[in-house]
């Protein structure tokens, strides 16, 4: 009897752009990294629920035990978030990877060494008719970019929720209305001459200078190089109005246009 062997690929391999935050460990205490992760979680859910992050450890005076490191792993699952690798740093850090059965997120390594052998320029200063809004700072570190800025990817069509449009080394227009629940990111700056209900992410590769325009800003939320704001509820000032975002040292403002 002939036995019919299957010979196609058992599954398909690919690399892609993954939105991953970054935990950076101050000092080495599970408990209150929990609890500051949870106040995370509850102050914007659809954010950092369930989020994928990776453990920077480079900010410790002394890297900890394997002990320490699976407690602290515990305290980010704890808190509802999934922790999914270190990031790069030094020959300890990758043994300790190893050991843990841990991948390192080289997307990160500007915790330890800028990729273009420079500090990322300061922001430039914009200027404003009036007071702007200041607001957190993220706890998510990108690397700077490496390659120049290609041209505007352009986007028409709505941005449903549960979709995702990244433009890779440029900057994005979106024409169309992006949804609750729905993000634009981009390496450059983005411009929206739609609505903006869900999220808006631009210098996502570390572009402090990066900024984003929005024609009727309704958003949940906005972020710059890491540095990011979340709207439980838009100020009257802004609501609805056309406004640009951008950071100054490390706050992000938002001002109307």
């Amino acid at each position: 009897m002939n036995v019919k062997t299957d010979t196609s690929d058992a599954c398909d391999l690919r690399f892609g752009q993954v939105g991953m935050a970054c935990v950076r460990v101050r000092r080495v205490d599970a408990a209150a990294l929990c609890d500051e992760l949870e106040r995370r979680v509850r102050a914007a859910p659809q954010m950092f629920a369930r989020a994928a992050v990776v453990l920077d450890l480079s900010h410790l005076l002394d890297l900890p035990d394997d002990g320490t490191v699976d407690a602290l792993l515990e305290a980010v699952r704890s808190a509802g978030m999934l922790p999914v690798g270190l990031a790069y740093g030094t020959s300890e850090t990758e043994a300790l990877a190893r050991r843990m059965g841990l991948p390192l997120i080289a997307k990160f390594r500007a915790a330890y060494e800028p990729a273009n052998g420079s500090q990322v320029a300061a922001a430039e200063p914009a200027p404003r008719t009036e007071q702007p809004t200041a607001v957190q700072r993220e706890p998510i570190l990108s690397a700077p970019a490496a390659g120049a800025m290609q041209g505007a990817q352009h986007h028409a069509s709505p941005v449903r929720s549960g979709q995702q449009i990244y433009a890779r080394d440029r900057d994005l227009i979106v024409t169309g209305a992006i949804a609750n629940g729905a993000e634009v990111i981009a390496d450059g700056n983005i411009h929206i001459y739609g609505g903006l209900r869900g999220r808006a992410m631009a210098g996502a590769q570390g572009d402090e200078k990066a900024r984003i325009f929005v024609s009727d800003f309704r958003a949940e939320l906005v972020a710059i190089a890491g540095h990011y704001r979340v709207f439980e509820q838009i100020p009257d000032n802004l609501e609805g109005q056309s406004v640009q975002c951008w950071l100054e040292g490390e706050k992000l403002l938002i001002a109307k246009l």
